[in-house]
């Protein structure tokens, strides 16, 4: 494992050599959710294939850059671009850019993403703030040797999702007559959509929301000890008695009508922290 860590400090090594900005948040934009990046005065903007170690993004949407620069007065870290298992990536390689955030200065990890609703108090274009999670990928980005270094053998997920993180995005969605839900958000692989059955069955074990990504970044920021606060929009429903067809261009759309709200959240978020 001290190889591990040795990768990570080269990662870090090659984005300090574009900028010295030491952020004190992380921030992953999820498909179709870059606008926040025009919010950003930006010091350092880095193409992911510059940063040794990072995997490249082959999803058409996701622009696969490294961002550097201040958000309200306060020092971020983004990802405009994220990585998914369907990519054929492991979870390690899928939250190798987390690492680096973390090396880089940051304690608290925002994660943006685009889901599916099972709740039927739902609605498109809703914004679900995460309280919990179900991972229903297979697999875990701790599995193998650990490095003490990095974070404990044994991560506790109680509250992964921060509760004053939670009540804070409340408050500020309160303030800015913005509608938010609170819910359980259930990750598998992809790429295909979920089946009717599927989406049964994730009602039963208690999913609200089901998308593919965003439970291995959130295992290991708690992993390393960040906070976490994850925002999902909600860009068609999968309710099992009305199933309809799915357009992909259509969630696409649905991210980029609710995309001012959710950066209206996050700025203010960051802004207060």
């Amino acid at each position: 494992m001290p190889e591990f860590r040795e990768s990570i400090e080269k990662a870090v090594k090659a984005v300090r050599e574009h900028s010295g900005l030491v952020p004190e948040t992380g921030i992953i934009l999820g498909s179709g959710l870059g606008g926040l990046v025009k919010e950003i005065e930006i010091d350092a903007e880095i193409p992911y294939e510059e940063i040794p170690g990072f995997p490249l993004s082959t999803v058409e949407f996701h622009a696969g850059k490294f961002i550097l620069g201040t958000l309200r007065g306060k020092k971020v870290v983004v990802m405009q671009g994220r990585f998914h298992v369907y990519e054929g990536y492991s979870q390690k390689h899928i939250t190798f850019p987390v690492r680096v955030m973390k090396y880089l200065g940051a304690g608290t990890l925002i994660i943006s993403n685009v889901s599916g609703g099972l709740n039927p108090a739902f609605d498109r274009g809703d914004i679900m703030i995460l309280n919990d999670h179900i991972n229903l990928l297979g697999d875990n980005p701790l599995i193998g040797p650990n490095d003490d270094s990095i974070g404990p053998r044994y991560p506790d997920m109680f509250n992964a999702y921060d509760p004053d993180l939670i009540k804070k995005v409340e408050q500020i969605a309160n303030s800015e007559n913005i509608e938010v839900k609170q819910g359980v958000y259930a990750s598998m692989t992809g790429p295909s959509l979920e089946t009717r059955a599927e989406y049964k069955m994730l009602r039963v074990i208690g999913a609200d929301a089901i998308g593919m990504s965003t439970v291995p970044e959130v295992i290991a920021g708690v992993h390393m000890g960040m906070r976490i606060l994850a925002l999902s929009v909600i860009t068609d429903m999968c309710i099992p008695e009305t199933l309809e067809p799915v357009d992909i261009s259509e969630i696409i759309q649905t991210a980029g009508e609710a995309e001012p709200k959710l950066t209206k959240l996050i700025s203010r978020v960051i802004e207060e922290l």
